[in-house]
């Protein structure tokens, strides 16, 4: 494999879709199948970016949402040598996340969020709430109807095996085309 670059895989979606847990579970089956693989979650908590928006999504600290909007942006161009570079290199990255949210997210400022809020500690965080992840959803559609980026829904509602069994195919497929395209920019 070598001189082949690796695949930029994106789990997009409202909050507790499942994202983590699917990301977790590609990135393994990947590396069982010999790929490199690797998992990425934004935001990327660890860096001083990363800090500071933990802090705010875990409502200890307030910023005006112009400044939240800025550092998340921040948070991923920061990782973009590193993801670059991790490509360039042949190594698939599964990204929890990515510059879709953040426009969902943001734009919502100004699985059905039911289905979501069933799950595990939602409304621990800033965003989860119903009102504000249906916004969300909503500007996702609007995000997948641009035709030039390979957007796949997957019904996050199914059990954890058929949902990861389903991303697992659409991931081996996206691994197969990324090999013939070079490594580019998102958005120009």
């Amino acid at each position: 494999m070598a001189g082949r670059r690796g695949a930029l895989i994106v789990l997009e979606g409202m909050d507790r879709a499942g994202k983590t847990t699917q990301g977790r579970k590609l990135v393994a089956a990947l590396l069982e199948a010999g790929h490199t693989a690797e998992l990425l979650r934004f935001p990327e908590r660890s860096t001083e970016i990363g800090k500071l928006l933990g802090s705010y999504l875990e409502k200890k600290n307030n910023m005006e949402d112009h400044t939240v909007h800025l550092l998340f942006s921040a948070n991923r161009w920061e990782q973009v040598p590193l993801i670059k570079e991790k490509l360039s290199r042949g190594v698939t990255l599964v990204v929890d996340r990515y510059a879709f949210s953040g426009v969902a997210f943001t734009s919502a400022k100004e699985l059905s969020s039911v289905e979501a809020a069933k799950r595990g500690d939602f409304g621990n965080e800033r965003y989860e709430n119903n009102v504000f992840q249906e916004k969300a959803l909503q500007r996702f559609y609007q995000l997948m109807k641009d035709d030039s980026l390979n957007w796949k829904t997957i019904d996050a509602s199914k059990n954890i095996e058929d949902l990861h069994k389903e991303i697992y195919s659409l991931s081996e497929e996206t691994i197969q085309m990324a090999q013939e395209t070079p490594v580019g920019e998102l958005w120009k």
